[in-house]
């Protein structure tokens, strides 16, 4: 049992008898004496990908769902699905396209640091690196010396997703983006 108040991000534990990943945790601490401090958490279940928001006291608790996290290899896509190495086995599998809706923009084939998660060994999702690094195939042709301006514009990655980059960039520029928001952090490795 894990009680709310050592709740971290990326934990996953049960929650209607459904492993949950907490995505978010946000602590509200009371103004009122004696009042309990709340543990408002988002999480998504893993299995049905729905997210729920709850919220705990400090003394309560979840139990933390056994799982096991493996690396594995982002292949491919093709149309039944995106396809996957065991890093250690070397078992490939494959999950469908809907269940990778929101890391799908982020995913480019031979991707390393991915890491399935497996319960009972049925694999219930993925988790992609916290940044990763793409190039921009399509933007606006990059504009000379702003480079010190806050201004962004559109830019479309190599796997088709569009994020906001500084106003300079220019295409086959890689850049580093937050697989959590979509953000831009900055060029590339």
């Amino acid at each position: 049992m894990v009680p709310a108040k050592e709740f971290k991000r990326r934990m996953v534990v049960e929650i209607d008898g459904a492993p949950h990943m907490i995505e978010h945790i946000q602590v509200q601490t009371p103004s009122a004496r004696g009042a309990a401090t709340l543990y408002k958490i988002k999480a998504r279940n893993l299995k049905t990908r729905s997210r729920v928001e709850k919220a705990y006291r400090g003394t309560d608790s979840l139990v933390e769902s056994s799982f096991e996290r493996r690396p594995v290899q982002f292949l491919y896509r093709d149309p039944d699905g995106f396809h996957f190495m065991d890093a250690a086995d070397f078992n490939q599998f494959s999950l469908p396209s809907e269940d990778l809706e929101e890391q799908a923009p982020y995913m480019s084939e031979n991707m390393v640091g991915v890491e399935a998660m497996v319960v009972n060994e049925e694999v219930i999702g993925i988790e992609l690196p916290d940044t990763v690094d793409l190039p921009i195939v399509d933007t606006a042709p990059g504009v000379r010396g702003n480079s010190a301006t806050g201004r962004t514009k559109p830019a479309t990655l190599s796997t088709g997703v569009i994020i906001q980059v500084p106003e300079h960039m220019e295409p086959s520029t890689v850049v580093r983006v937050d697989t959590r928001t979509g953000e831009y952090l900055g060029k590339g490795g």
